[in-house]
């Protein structure tokens, strides 16, 4: 099941629209960019310590910190920007998980301007 978890995440963020995911040597992590802009890491092997941290609304992240023991402040991230996710739960299904990733995706596109935001949803560069 954690195996599952921990591909499907790779691949949903993979199948984002001008997403990339790739395993980055220097950091030793599976990384998930938009046009160089990171919106998640994940753990590159899979065991119970295995996190997904990912971008979130400082106010929001709180709020799931107190409602989930399995979220907590991204670690080494900027703790009030990001959440970083024990895989291995029960509390959070495969989708909510989802919809976090994809929350995150949408947070880094919001960034770009207007223009680049339609050429990366039409994947085009």
């Amino acid at each position: 099941m954690l195996a599952d978890r921990w591909k499907k995440l790779q691949t949903y963020g993979a199948n984002l629209p001008s997403a990339k995911v790739y395993f980055r040597e220097d950091w030793e992590v599976i990384y998930f960019e938009l046009q160089g802009k990171m919106f998640a890491l994940l753990s590159p092997t899979v065991d119970e310590k295995t996190q997904l941290t990912i971008k979130g609304d400082p106010q929001k992240n709180e709020e799931l910190r107190e409602l989930y023991s399995s979220i907590k402040p991204g670690y080494h991230m900027n703790k009030r920007h990001w959440n970083s996710i024990i895989l291995q739960t029960d509390e959070l299904t495969d989708e909510e998980l989802t919809q976090m990733l994809l929350s995150s995706y949408q947070l880094v596109l919001a960034k770009f301007s207007k223009k680049e935001q339609e050429k990366i949803k039409n994947n085009t560069e």
